[in-house]
Order: C-alpha cells, then structure tokens, then sequence
C-alpha cells in the first residue's frame, strides 16, 4: 500500500507539475497602457492604380491564448493563413505567403508536441490562387515576410524565382532554425533596413516605395526580426 502510495504521488505530481506550469504561462498579463500618439499623420501619395487584394489559403485552429496574452485556454480561435497581394506601378509585393503546395510534408517536419496541439485546413495555395486570378507568381518584385512562423512562410517555396525580404534579425533567426519555422531550401533571402525615422510612435520605418504606399515598422517580439506593414492604398 505504501510503494502504490508513493507511486500515485509521484504520478500525480508528473502530471500535475507541468500542467500547473503550462497553466501559469498564459496567466492574464496585460501590456501597459501605450502612450497616445498626438503627432500628424504620415504623407503618403500613394499610385491611383494601387490594389489591395486578400489571398486566403486557410484556416490555424488555435485557442485564444495562442493569440494575445492573458488569453484563454478554453475559447476557440480561428487565425488566417493568408497573404497579402499589393499591386504597385514600381513592383508588386506578396506580404507573407500563406500556405503552400508541401504544406502538408513540412508540418510533419515539426516537433511532435506542437503537431499534437496544432490543427490547420486548407484551402488553396497562394500560388494557385493567383494563376487562377491570371496573375503570374514569378511576377512579383519581392515576399515581404512579416515574421517567420510556419503559418506564415509554407508558400515560400512555391515562388522559387522571388526573393523574400526580411529584416538583418530574422535572417539571423532563419539561418540558427528558430522556433515554429519550416526549414527551406534555396530561399533567395535579401535584408532590408530602416532607414526612415519615428512613424505613428515606432522608432524608425522602411518606406518600400518612397511614396508612403507601403511603410513597414519594426516590432520584435513575436520573433526577433517581426515587422508590421502598414500599406495605404490610394
């Protein structure tokens, strides 16, 4: 009776221990409240004939917890696996690359734990979606990549002749295999820096086209080398 004792609270304390710390990690903890930002607006003279189009390729079922911090384990979220296509006079840009032909292949290439907790669908892979809007992939002046989690770079191979911008930090982060990322092969990765100074309380920007269009912000955290791209159609 004692060795079945100690044996249960041993077991208890397996099972218990980790959960009790899992639990803890996505404990609510807010952000502090930003300062307001007062200052004028940015120029931006964006192209008449700029375009905005949304490339849907699926759907990451997650729980809100997998999203924003302090959120719950229990309430169910659905997070896009998307793109973004930006039609510009100067080069069109894909915005991340939603998901791709191997999708399947390289989500098994993850860790066992995190393919065990992680439920996708697919639809269809960005570059279907844009031949089948007779638009041509290899067309493209660049990937612009906001972060390089998988749900965000599986399209990557389809666009073998595209190079993908990415910030000095995330290339760093790609080439040491940091966490949540597909590993590619043959990728053309071209670094971009930001030469632009504060934009909307961000410290400095990168300005794609000089017109304001397209200005992409530095906001580590998610990863090292995470970017938001903020575009301002005509």
């Amino acid at each position: 009776m004692q060795h079945q004792q100690i044996y249960l609270a041993v077991l208890a304390a397996a099972v218990i221990g980790p959960l009790a710390l899992f639990r803890s990690t996505f404990a609510a903890s807010p952000l502090p409240t930003p300062t307001l930002y007062t200052g004028p607006l940015p120029s931006a003279t964006p192209p008449k004939d700029m375009a905005v189009l949304a490339v849907m390729t699926g759907v990451n079922h997650r729980v809100a917890a997998y999203g924003y911090r302090g959120g719950s384990l229990f309430e169910r979220r659905d997070f896009s696996i998307a793109a973004t296509l930006v039609k510009h006079p100067q080069g069109n840009l894909l915005i991340d690359s939603g998901s791709g032909h191997d999708f399947p292949e390289q989500f098994r290439t993850m860790p066992l734990m995190f393919r065990a907790v992680t439920f996708y669908s697919l639809w269809q892979p960005a570059a279907d979606l844009l031949r089948a809007a007779h638009y041509d992939p290899n067309s493209l002046r660049a990937i612009l990549v906001t972060h390089s989690h998988w749900d965000h770079e599986g399209g990557l191979p389809d666009f073998p002749a595209v190079p993908v911008w990415v910030t000095p930090q995330e290339d760093e982060f790609i080439r040491k295999g940091g966490n949540w990322q597909f590993v590619f092969r043959g990728i053309r990765y071209e670094e971009y820096g930001f030469e632009g100074g504060p934009y909307l309380g961000f410290p400095s920007n990168h300005d794609v086209f000089g017109d304001g269009s397209i200005v992409v912000v530095p906001a580590p955290g998610h990863t090292p080398g995470s970017v938001i791209s903020f575009v301002t159609p005509a």
